[in-house]
């Protein structure tokens, strides 16, 4: 199993620029990111800046998500907004020129919010379009766009809160290279039953990434069944990394002690780091991620 760290939630004790080599620290050889910029088209001296510290932390970037808006403020994706449409367009060829040129061959689309002045028809409509859009640049460097379910509760507005609703999206776009991100926090939150989302659906998996539910902590903070999870995944047919995307209890560098627990001898990613003490996080859920 590979797993990987997302920086936009692990290690944001430290500046942007600094977290790869953080992550390479505590043993990882593999990150991902949300969209890190604040504008679809940062300077070139920006992106420059952050491919540099990748390539010289010596880790890989398995994923990156498109721009989807202003996340702080609840935004969550542009794929289907008439308002941000035209910002996530401007952005396709900017986030899949960095994902080319740092080797990484996954992009996130989130869908967005749900549009008052837009019929829902209308709406998934425009996300198909720019869906299709986006699957086409991403092609050009053979990468895959997931299509990401996130929860009710923390994103109330928007509509993708299930795996078949997102089944639904991908197979209306029909592109071989539009695939499923299973994110296990935001599904079992919603009630899934996310083995059998795993023994079933498995192969249509474009990235995995997980958290505990509840509190998001990193696995052991909560009550899902991470023995069984990590099991089911190690058989079944997903062999791409698994995103730990999850807002750690304590210092970051010291929360991959669920890791022994496990996957004795196996640890994620090869992180060293002891762990902190497993307390459930507090309930209390951010709003500026997904």
């Amino acid at each position: 199993m590979k797993f990987d760290v997302n920086l936009s939630i692990l290690f944001t004790e430290l500046p942007l620029l600094e977290r790869p080599a953080a992550a390479a620290k505590a043993g990882f050889d593999a990150v991902e990111l949300w969209w890190p910029f604040d504008r679809p088209c940062p300077a070139d001296r920006e992106i420059e800046a952050l491919r540099r510290s990748i390539e010289d932390a010596g880790v890989r970037l398995v994923g990156l998500n498109f721009d989807a808006g202003d996340m702080a403020a609840g935004d969550r994706g542009l794929l289907s907004r008439p308002d941000g449409s035209a910002r996530f367009r401007a952005n396709i060829e900017v986030a899949v020129g960095l994902a080319g040129t740092l080797g990484c061959r996954v992009l996130n689309a989130l869908y967005g919010n749900r549009a008052p002045e837009l019929s829902s028809d209308a709406q998934h409509d425009l996300a198909l379009s720019n869906l299709s859009r986006a699957a086409e640049a991403a092609a050009g460097i053979g990468a895959t766009v997931v299509v990401e379910a996130l929860n009710s509760y923390e994103s109330p507005t928007y509509p993708i809160v299930s795996s078949a609703a997102a089944f639904e999206v991908i197979d209306r776009v029909g592109a071989a290279n539009v695939a499923f991100l299973a994110d296990l926090y935001h599904l079992h939150r919603m009630g899934e039953d996310v083995l059998a989302l795993i023994d079933e659906n498995s192969h249509r998996f474009g990235h995995v990434q997980f958290a505990d539910d509840p509190g998001r902590g990193q696995p052991g903070t909560g009550a899902m069944p991470y023995d069984q999870i990590l099991d089911r995944l190690r058989a079944s047919e997903y062999r791409g990394n698994i995103g730990l995307e999850y807002r750690p209890v304590g210092p970051s560098a010291e929360s991959f002690g669920w890791a022994d627990r496990w996957m004795p001898g196996e640890r994620a990613g090869g992180a060293g780091g002891r762990s902190s003490q497993e307390t459930p996080p507090s309930a209390e859920h951010t709003r500026s991620g997904e």
